[in-house]
């Protein structure tokens, strides 16, 4: 009688769920197709960090948060303020969303070798196929070390909520190191030019390492790693900057990396409003009840993330970044009779200006229209890669005329003449390096962290406050659940 029972326990302990029809990740990783299918996931958390580019112009002195109200948005709000407290959810959503793609890219390298039934799944370039794994691993602990600064940090596997309960934050130069290794082995395995335009290559690799070693203040080591994105010859900059933000201008000759949006398979989820496959950020940039006739490019949005007056002043005359980065409606609209432009002005913090990089055009979403705009975001371009490569010789001890090469190269494509040269050195070309981000990357989401890393945010941001807003507050969910520690001052 009890050898009965213990074979009908056995029997129920080792039941095999497929006799139920059920699918397990005993399933998963059986063939290079479900290898190349499951990397495919690991970009989607890229598109989902929407939100990630807004904060970085409107925690600057690059924006304001604009909308209907000084409670619409609330989140944008707060981080416009600096009234910020560990309830936002907008950070919120940013803080899991990096570490989904953590955890979709820990999975893969937990079966690198074997998958979970002990399978060994050998195919042709499947260590690039890694290399794309370790780099976007890179760029989510890159986004969540930028904001928040020490975070856990884990590589080996796939966890769960339980896990997360007492695992500490790491400090971030640990965070830092890994990232470095992460890049480097993308560096050493992927190819210089993917056949699928959007895909990561060994120079965005090269590209964002130069970019993590400037917030470490590694300066040599990032003057080495950005030549030969230069010298490589892959890239140039395109005549017309405002072509770049156009969608024919998508991963074109000045494209290191982007984040790929379509709209091919409509979403229509109010409820996940950056999870589709659209920008989002598209909808908020719009201008509030525009409306027009003929050939009107442009369509209504909800005026929000509106450019400062401040970053339109610090463009010179003649500069043609000027025009599409701090669009002006009604300029525009004075040179365009033709089009009977009329619309509602911005409600709340109005500007007069919008993200032209950014605007609803007609004809470029569908389903629901507010979710699905087709517009990738540009992360790296040739033109940051110079501007990079300038700082970094300058701030390494380099050569001046060489880091002046650099960032009149971008000077030039920006007046479209060689009669605004920078001749500053030292200390001063180091500033104008840095002015120079700021003119070529408003709006791309990069000026708040510019601030922070250079040492200037408390010059420049009304309401920042040292010791306390170079970092975002820890979402206090993420406290109640893990038990790990909040930043100061929050």
């Amino acid at each position: 009688m009890l050898i009965t029972t213990l074979t009908a326990c056995k029997k129920w302990v080792e039941n095999n769920p497929h006799d139920s029809f059920v699918v397990t990740d005993l399933d998963y990783l059986k063939s290079e197709s479900d290898y190349r299918t499951m990397a495919i996931s690991v970009y989607s958390p890229l598109q989902w960090l929407n939100q990630e580019v807004v904060v970085g112009d409107i925690a600057s002195d690059n924006s304001v948060a604009g909308g209907e109200n000084a409670s619409d948005v609330l989140a944008l709000q707060q981080i416009d303020d600096f009234t910020l407290t560990p309830v936002n959810s907008t950070l919120e959503d940013l803080w899991r969303v990096a570490y989904e793609g953590i955890n979709r890219a820990n999975y893969l390298t937990q079966y690198k070798e074997k998958n979970k039934a002990g399978d060994i799944v050998n195919f042709n370039g499947k260590d690039a196929l890694y290399g794309e794994i370790t780099f976007l691993r890179a760029y989510y602990y890159f986004t969540l070390v930028k904001m928040w600064g020490d975070v856990p940090l884990f590589t080996e596997r796939r966890l769960g909520l339980e896990d997360l309960k007492g695992m500490p934050r790491s400090p971030k130069g640990e965070v830092y190191a890994q990232i470095e290794k992460d890049l480097n082995a993308a560096i050493a395995a992927l190819p210089a030019i993917q056949a699928q335009k959007g895909r990561v290559t060994k120079y965005a690799a090269q590209a964002l390492l130069g970019k993590v070693y400037l917030y470490e203040n590694k300066f040599s080591e990032a003057a080495t790693v950005l030549e030969p994105v230069i010298t490589s010859n892959a890239f140039s900059l395109v005549t017309d900057y405002a072509s770049i933000y156009l969608a024919t201008g998508e991963n074109g000759p000045e494209s290191v990396f982007e984040i790929q949006y379509t709209n091919g398979s409509p979403y229509y989820n109010w409820g996940g409003a950056t999870r589709g496959q659209g920008n989002y950020a598209v909808q908020q940039n719009g201008i509030r009840g525009l409306n027009g006739s003929g050939a009107m490019p442009y369509a209504a949005g909800w005026s929000t993330n509106l450019p400062s007056q401040d970053l339109a002043a610090a463009y010179s005359a003649g500069d043609q970044r000027k025009a599409i980065t701090a669009f002006d409606i009604e300029a525009y609209k004075t040179s365009h009779p033709e089009l009977n432009i009329t619309y509602q002005v911005a409600p709340f913090k109005n500007t007069g200006l919008y993200n032209g990089k950014y605007l609803p055009r007609k004809g470029e979403t569908s389903g629901q229209v507010e979710l699905n705009y087709l517009n990738n975001f540009r992360v790296l371009r040739y033109s940051e890669v110079l501007l990079m490569a300038a700082e970094a010789i300058n701030r390494s001890g380099g050569s001046d005329i060489k880091a002046q090469e650099y960032i009149n190269k971008v000077r030039a494509r920006a007046f479209g003449d060689d009669l605004h040269k920078v001749n500053a050195t030292g200390d001063a070309l180091k500033q104008a390096i840095w002015n120079e981000r700021r003119l070529e990357l408003a709006m791309d989401g990069d000026r708040f962290f510019d601030l922070v890393r250079t040492g200037q945010a408390a010059s420049k941001l009304q309401g920042f406050k040292t010791g306390k807003h170079e970092l975002f507050p820890i979402p206090q969910e993420e406290i109640n659940v893990s038990g790990i520690t909040q930043n100061p001052g929050y």
